[in-house]
């Protein structure tokens, strides 16, 4: 059976359209680029990055990002068996409804 680990360099350079790739840090970016595979990556680019930092510290990373897309948010909820309240994207959003600023 093949070996079919990635590389972090195997990450789609799509992702990259803000930003110079050649100056990217996946460690000193880990949340940038968490939260562009989320958002916009493929399922190669997810299990890179499951494969790269591993569960315990996507799960911190995951839980910190302000914004999800609903479908990411439970996504990520039931893939990381995070309890939806504990991320900081919901209680910024509550923060919000309770503001008034929907």
């Amino acid at each position: 059976m093949a070996n079919d680990k990635k590389n972090i360099s195997d990450i789609s350079r799509t992702l990259f359209w803000d930003t110079d790739y050649s100056n990217f840090d996946p460690e000193k970016q880990a949340s940038y680029l968490v939260n562009k595979v989320l958002h916009f990556g493929t399922l190669d680019d997810f299990k890179i990055i499951v494969s790269y930092y591993g569960k315990p510290r996507l799960r911190k990373i995951i839980k910190e990002l302000h914004f999800l897309d609903d479908k990411t948010f439970h996504f990520c909820s039931a893939y990381f068996n995070i309890p939806l309240t504990v991320f900081e994207h919901y209680k910024l959003k509550v923060s919000n409804l309770k503001q008034g600023n929907s």
